[in-house]
């Protein structure tokens, strides 16, 4: 069927339809992610690893279009580094996953560092507390993927990206639940 030929108040239902569907999916993935964390882990190792080649691959593309600027052999280089460092990752996905796991307790600690700084700069204002809660949990989940570094590698990536994409279907499921009444009231 044709969208165009639809009216719209249809569209938006299989719209809504569609949304619905991939928050149930997405919530079920999250839900997978978190019960199967080496296998998300893993996934998203992959994905990272693609990535990361298709990034060189950019550069280099980038480079043989600014031929004439004189950056071209640092283009080159830095598209070598990211084909190298997503060939490596893709061939040995669980160094790779080791070291996305040590990479990510490191921007954590770093956030954690970067909330508190926030939080004493915006002190006297309302909220800010707030700024060193985050502070406080983001530097208690860096500290605890460092300290069972490399043993954390099984569990921190997939069980991170099972919540997220949990939550984000929940989150999802419910704008589009509170859509479909709204869209229902409007007909």
């Amino acid at each position: 069927m044709n969208t165009t030929s639809m009216g719209l108040p249809a569209l938006v239902r299989k719209s809504i339809v569609w949304s619905i569907t991939l928050s149930v999916l997405m919530i079920v993935a999250g839900v997978l992610a978190i019960i199967i964390p080496p296998v998300a882990g893993i996934a998203v190792t992959i994905l990272v690893g693609w990535l990361l080649v298709l990034s060189g691959l950019m550069h280099f593309v980038y480079a043989w279009h600014t031929r004439g600027t004189g950056a071209i052999i640092w283009e080159i280089l830095v598209g070598i580094a990211y084909a190298f460092v997503g060939g490596y990752v893709l061939s040995h996905p669980l160094l790779g996953m080791a070291s996305l796991t040590l990479a990510l307790a490191i921007y954590l600690f770093a956030e954690a560092v970067l909330e508190f700084v926030l939080g004493f700069q915006l002190r006297p204002r309302r909220g800010s507390g707030w700024l060193f809660v985050d502070g406080v949990i983001t530097l208690i989940l860096a500290v605890m993927i460092w300290r069972t570094w490399p043993f954390s590698t099984a569990w921190v990536l997939g069980t991170l990206v099972g919540v997220s994409m949990l939550f984000s279907g929940i989150s999802r499921l419910m704008f589009s639940l509170a859509a479909r009444k709204l869209v229902g009231h409007a007909v």
